[in-house]
This record gives C-alpha cells, structure tokens and sequence, in this order.
C-alpha cells in the first residue's frame, strides 16, 4: 500500500509549468502587436502637427471619410479615397491571375496521370520569389524597367535605334509592373496553399469520377473546387489583408506613387503622415479605418462563400441551442 508522501508525489501537476513556456510568445505578442493596435486607436483621436497633444476625438474620421467645408479637410478626403482606390485595384489586379496561376498549377502538380518530372524543382523555383526581400525585388526589376538606358529593355531598344521608353512616368505601366511583381512574388505561396488542399480531398472521389467517365474540366468543376471552397477563402481573406497593407513594393519601384499617385496606396500615405507632413492623428485614423474595412470585408467574404453544409449546420447548431434554452424555461415552470 502506497505512503501518504507517494500519494502526494503522484498527485503533482506538471501541467502548469506548461505557462512559463508560452508566457513569452503572450508578452512578445502583446508588445508587438496588442499594445501597438491599442496606441493607435488612442493616436486617432488626437490633433495633428502641433496639435498633437489636443483631444479632437472622431474629428480626423469625419474629416478623412467625409471631408469638409475647408480646402485642406477636402484635399485629405480626395487623397484618402483616391489612394484606396488605388490600393484596391493594385490587389485585385494582382489576385485575379495569381489564383488562377496558382490552381492551374496546383491541379497539374496533383494530377497522378501526368507524371510531371522535375515537380521537386518546379516546385521551389516557383516558391523561391516568396522568401527574397522586397528591396532585392525592386532592385532586380528596376534593371528591366526604368527610365534609365542603362535598363535591360531600354538598352534593347536603343541598340536597335529607339527611343527609350519612359516607364516610370507612364501610368499604366506604372501599376501593371508593381501588379505583375506582386502576383510573381505570390503566386508560388498560394500554389503550396491549393496544393495542400487538393491533396486534402479524399481519393476515392476522384476515382469515383473517373468511373463514371467525368472529364478532367468535370472533375474540377464538379469534385476539386467545391471541396477546395474553404482554402480558397482563407486564401482570399489573407491576400486582401496583405493588399490593403501593400506598401513595399510601390514605394521601393515608384517614385512618389507615380505619375499622378496611381500607384500610390494607403500605407504609402500613412508613412508620409508620421514621418514627412507629422500628421500623426490622421495617419492613426487611416489605420483604424484600415482595420475596420479588412475585419468587415473578411467576414463578409466568409458569409459569401460559406458552403451550403456549413449554413446548415451552423442553423442545426442555433436550433438545439434554442431548443435547449426553452427546456430550462420549462424545467423552472415546473419547478415554481
């Protein structure tokens, strides 16, 4: 028969110690990330410039959503839609064809009957932009475009007797090469990402298809992108967070947002507030409105392409917990 101290060593939780080890994940995170948020939220509701220390509170919303009746309040307004404007057609430009890109790839790479070689190296050549920093970026396809001769095109065209074109100082160029580096730098990470999920996908529906003589087009219309809908969302929802906060390449590859700002997005402008003009307050109130725009467009996404399974379960789900409320109604009638 055990002693009492035996007993007592057995009883022992080792589990808490579990705390020490993710405490420090907690305290980096709330450093970094919580206190950040909670300070900008504060920043926001302050005056700008000289004004930094004066209380306005939702002054800076109405004047950056609204405007207002003096030149500078409209001239703020103007340059905060026309830079989101530019921040969301630079994203959806550059999303449209990186999923396409991606899944085309993602179902070739998965598909047993091609028997691609080589899938290994295809694989990590096509992820190598993903993990090279955005100042090598810039720095690489500024040697291709730019209104320099010394550029790869323009070399081309002026040992052929052209002129040199100005890319920098053309507006859809502009934006086309900041979208194309975007989707290039992407695209390799969203195919992991399909890839993942279509392996996910059970094989004997695949088969099944097979047996019953579906196409390749069937199959993916009818088995792959129906089952691949939750990955495509979660993909859909990041990419727009990461879109909406799209500053490096466009600064580092366009000077001054480009020809009349065209490409100049958001955070560009959010940079200029606290480090050149001291505009502290509006560029806090950018970000908050920022943070709000992502947090309602992804769970709006997320409504939009919840399956028809999920819409169902999740009302099964509202209907018990009805149902279980109204039987404890009951139970305390009875009781009374």
């Amino acid at each position: 028969m055990a002693s009492a101290a035996q007993r007592r060593i057995k009883s022992i939780s080792y589990a808490k110690y579990g705390y020490f080890f993710i405490a420090p994940f907690f305290l980096v995170y709330a450093f970094f990330q919580i206190w950040p948020l909670i300070n900008t939220f504060i920043l926001s509701v302050y005056g700008n410039g000289s004004e930094g220390d004066t209380f306005v509170g939702l002054q800076n919303f109405q004047t950056l959503l609204f405007g207002g009746d003096d030149r500078s309040a409209r001239r703020i307004h103007a340059e905060f839609v026309r830079d989101f404007g530019n921040t969301l057609i630079l994203w959806i430009g550059n999303f449209i064809p990186q999923i396409l890109l991606s899944l085309l790839l993602a179902v070739w790479f998965t598909d047993s009957k091609l028997h691609i070689p080589g899938q290994g190296f295809f694989k990590v050549v096509m992820y190598l932009p993903n993990i090279i920093t955005a100042v090598s970026v810039a720095a690489l396809f500024m040697r291709f475009f730019s209104n320099s001769n010394m550029c790869l095109v323009n070399g081309l065209l002026t040992s052929a007797g052209k002129d040199a074109f100005m890319f920098e100082d053309n507006a859809a160029w502009s934006r086309a090469i900041v979208m194309f580096i975007q989707t290039w730098l992407w695209f390799g990470n969203t195919m992991i990402m399909m890839m993942s999920g279509i392996l996910g996908i059970n094989p004997s529906l695949f088969e099944a298809a097979a047996i019953d003589g579906a196409t390749s087009g069937q199959v993916l219309r009818k088995v792959t992108l129906p089952l691949l809908r939750p990955m495509v969302v979660y993909t859909l929802i990041t990419s727009m967070i990461g879109g909406l906060q799209m500053f490096d390449i466009p600064n580092l590859l366009v000077k001054n947002g480009g020809p009349n700002e065209i490409a100049k997005t958001v955070v560009m402008d959010i940079s200029n507030g606290i480090s050149g003009s001291a505009d502290v307050g509006f560029a806090a109130t950018e970000s908050v409105v920022l943070f709000f725009v992502a947090g309602i467009i992804g769970i709006f996404l997320f409504k939009l392409m919840e399956s028809d399974d999920d819409k169902e379960a999740r009302a099964n789900k509202k209907a018990q917990k009805k149902a279980l409320k109204n039987a404890k109604k009951v139970q305390k009638c009875w009781q009374k």
